[in-house]
């Protein structure tokens, strides 16, 4: 029998063709094959440490960044829009996560992670995720410095072995708990964190093949054990000392070496150790989390693809990665798994690996779920501080310190006023309303900008010198820009200041390209006020869909009042032959 071959699309970017690959749309090549396991493996390493993290950072035991990885990171590839994105844990989630854990615990994460996918599920089926590319780029830059400043300021207890006393959830208030705690600072851990902060910084200079998260984890776990056997009094917190298990019957410390199982998340403890439940009160509370985690995941899952399909030339489709990513996070929260979306330093390894379909995603969540099984024993001997310092260069990473003071050095001032708005409030109070104020602060200055543009110039000014001669009973004002609720009520104003021998008025809107309500009123005020005084209008050169919208607001042509030309030579015809 002959093999099996099918169509296989271009993998370079040719302008004008369709370049969206479906899975099946591919040779099945050995090459293939191996390329895109070994990519796999490749992510997986480097996500092993990661989501481990990631968890701890969020406020829960790293077991539950291990399960994200492995249902989220197969069920959005296999769903998703993208071919090679990589989902998990990440890092722009702990700054919702951790108060929600705080308030709610494990249970109410896990509901408001189910609740995320259902909007972004719905947000995908409705096409809004072209909407999603709609968020100014000073936002996004202020949002993210801010969530890296939290999570490296967050990380300083496990860097240095600080007991905090009544830490709070707040920056501030985290802030101050690790200041008074900063005279018992213990040496043996800083001693681990530096040699992992050390082989972090200078592995990656050596350009090898070994991921230095990895090489991290075990130099900071070998020499962590080392001392402890080798050095009296030397300890060190690990995650078998921080963090205990008990799942079927069996118990132990660190993370439990058992495959996933189906829970009901509302089954799983609150902040108090009790079954969360489910209510309409629960999920009135949870609601506006929900909804920030579906923003940011979208956010951050389309901006890794943007990133993704920049380095391979592909096009990916945004509704369905919105549709793919809420799949994955409705199913995780089932088997114990936090919100997920993808993340762009382990699909930027996965492209450099070689993968290019979903079978390199698949095969980084069966790596993740194999360490469970065969290493979990071996994975409760790492130290906190191994983990805080691999969490400090996440930070570091995200930060976009670059862009971040090319911004303050380069960009207009409106655009600095909302990346230092979005950073502030980030890093001070949350996300939820960095963004909500950073989006509102950018429409503004954006209207702001649009007022600017729309002009309203009297003949003998401006355009308005291109004009032939008119009467001087006849005034011409030439508008330029939309006509919406701010530039209305500017145009208004100025149309409105007319001399006393004024018979007629032409309003040149052929550079009108759109009109809000707001603007029919305040076109149908200029009507009404010009027909108090007798004056009359020729508005020229409006376009067929002002026309259609005006009709339907009642404003038509009227026999001695007002006329709708199509050009400024037949608006003055009409304006002179009123006013003799």
């Amino acid at each position: 029998m002959g093999r099996l071959t099918l169509r296989v699309l271009p993998t370079r970017f040719e302008p004008g063709r369709d370049n969206r690959e479906h899975p099946l749309e591919r040779r099945f090549s050995r090459t293939w094959w191996q390329t895109n396991i070994l990519a796999g493996v490749t992510v997986g390493i480097v996500a092993l440490p990661l989501s481990m993290a990631l968890a701890i950072a969020s406020g829960v035991a790293p077991q539950y960044g291990l399960y994200t990885a492995i249902v989220g990171g197969i069920a959005i590839a296999l769903t998703g829009g993208s071919r090679i994105n990589i989902s998990g844990p990440t890092a722009a989630f702990v700054v919702i996560l951790l108060p929600i854990v705080h308030s709610y615990g494990l249970g109410g994460l896990l509901i408001s992670g189910l609740m995320a996918g259902i909007i972004l599920l719905a947000m995908g089926l409705a096409r809004l995720g072209s909407l999603i590319e709609l968020v100014p780029y000073p936002v996004t830059v202020g949002f993210t410095a801010g969530i890296a400043v939290v999570i490296g300021t967050f990380q300083i207890p496990n860097l240095l072995g600080l007991h905090l006393t009544h830490p709070g959830v707040h920056y501030l208030d985290r802030l101050m708990a690790i200041v008074r705690a900063l005279p018992g600072t213990r040496w043996d851990e800083f001693i681990i964190s530096a040699v992992t902060l050390a082989a972090l910084i200078l592995w990656p200079r050596l350009k090898t093949r070994v991921p230095a998260h990895l090489l991290a984890m075990v130099l900071g776990t070998g020499v962590a054990w080392l001392c402890t056997h080798l050095i009296p009094g030397f300890h060190v917190a690990t995650i078998g000392s921080s963090f205990h298990y008990h799942v079927d019957g069996l118990s132990g410390n660190g993370v439990p070496p058992v495959p996933l199982s189906f829970v009901w998340p509302w089954e799983l403890p609150n902040a108090h150790g009790q079954p969360i439940g489910l209510s309409p009160a629960l999920i009135y509370g949870l609601l506006g989390s929900a909804f920030a985690i579906a923003m940011l995941g979208a956010i951050e899952s389309l901006l890794c693809t943007v990133v993704a399909d920049g380095m391979t030339g592909r096009t990916t489709d945004p509704n369905r990665e919105l549709v793919g990513l809420g799949i994955g996070n409705i199913l995780a929260p089932f088997f114990s798994g936090i919100p997920a979306t993808a993340a762009i330093a382990r699909t930027v390894t996965n492209i450099g690996a070689g993968g290019n379909s979903p079978l390199s995603a698949v095969v980084h969540s069966l790596f993740v779920l194999a360490s469970i099984l065969l290493i979990a024993p071996l994975l409760a001997y790492i130290p906190m501080a191994t983990m805080g310092a691999i969490l400090l260069i996440v930070a570091r990473n995200m930060s976009e310190a670059k862009h971040f003071v090319h911004i303050l050095r380069a960009a207009p001032r409106n655009d600095v006023l909302v990346l230092l708005t979005c950073f502030g409030l980030t890093v001070l109070i949350n996300m939820e309303i960095a963004v909500a104020a950073g989006m509102a602060l950018a429409a503004m200055l954006f209207i702001k900008r649009m007022v600017e543009l729309t002009e309203v110039q009297l003949s003998g000014s401006g355009r308005a010198r291109e004009y032939p001669e008119h009467p001087n009973t006849v005034a011409i004002y030439d508008i330029n820009g939309p006509m919406f609720f701010g530039a209305a009520q500017r145009a208004l104003k100025n149309i409105l200041n007319l001399r006393q021998d004024i018979r007629a008025v032409i309003l040149d809107m052929s550079d009108v390209p759109m009109m809000d309500m707001t603007g029919i009123v305040a076109l149908t005020s200029i009507i009404d006020n010009l027909a108090k005084k007798r004056i009359y209008l020729v508005i020229n050169g409006l376009k067929p869909q002002i026309v259609d919208k005006l009709h339907k607001s009642g404003v038509m042509p009227k026999p001695g009042e007002i006329t709708f030309a199509r050009d400024i030579h037949e608006s003055l015809r009409v304006a002179t032959e009123a006013t003799t």
